[in-house]
């Protein structure tokens, strides 16, 4: 994982889309997650609070349950939101990831087998209730407007 100072970055993402962007580069399967050094312990001379609080549940999030096959819902300009299945050899792994820039709303998604016959919460407590993962592995997952919510099976070993 790679820390990064923004010294150099005079074109500053608005705070509200930050978490947003940081599900992507750290919970998707592609590319290299990176994290800026003034967006984990802030910037004080540019007013830009720490995030991280939100920053440890998304690192948490990916070191021990980011794995498995990745199955991405784009269906729609507002809310999307992707699965990673888990796999066998990381317990309790897997995660449904819901993403909206508008008002908020649900999506359908299937989390495959790993996660079949389970109650899942928003580890981000952005969403307080529980979602239940039928046996097929269907649930739906709720986020708010301009947030993302992370799935992730209640009682799991890592308590997120």
């Amino acid at each position: 994982m790679i820390l990064s100072l923004g010294q150099s970055l005079e074109s500053w993402v608005k705070e509200w889309f930050k978490p947003l962007a940081y599900a992507c580069i750290l919970l998707r399967q592609e590319g290299i997650p990176c994290v800026f050094y003034g967006d984990y312990y802030g910037v004080p001379f540019k007013n830009i609070p720490p995030m991280k609080e939100i920053l440890n549940i998304l690192l948490l999030a990916r070191k021990y349950l980011a794995y498995g096959k990745q199955r991405d819902y784009l269906d729609d300009a507002n809310i999307i939101g992707w699965v990673r299945e888990g796999d066998y050899y990381h317990q309790d792994s897997g995660m449904a990831v819901i993403l909206s820039d508008g008002d908020g709303g649900h999506k359908c998604m299937n989390v495959g087998k790993n996660l079949a016959n389970s109650i899942l919460y928003d580890c981000t407590g952005n969403i307080k209730e529980t979602v239940y993962v039928d046996k097929d592995g269907n649930g739906i997952f709720y986020v708010n407007g301009g947030s993302v919510s992370v799935w992730i099976k209640k009682d799991n070993m890592y308590n997120l």
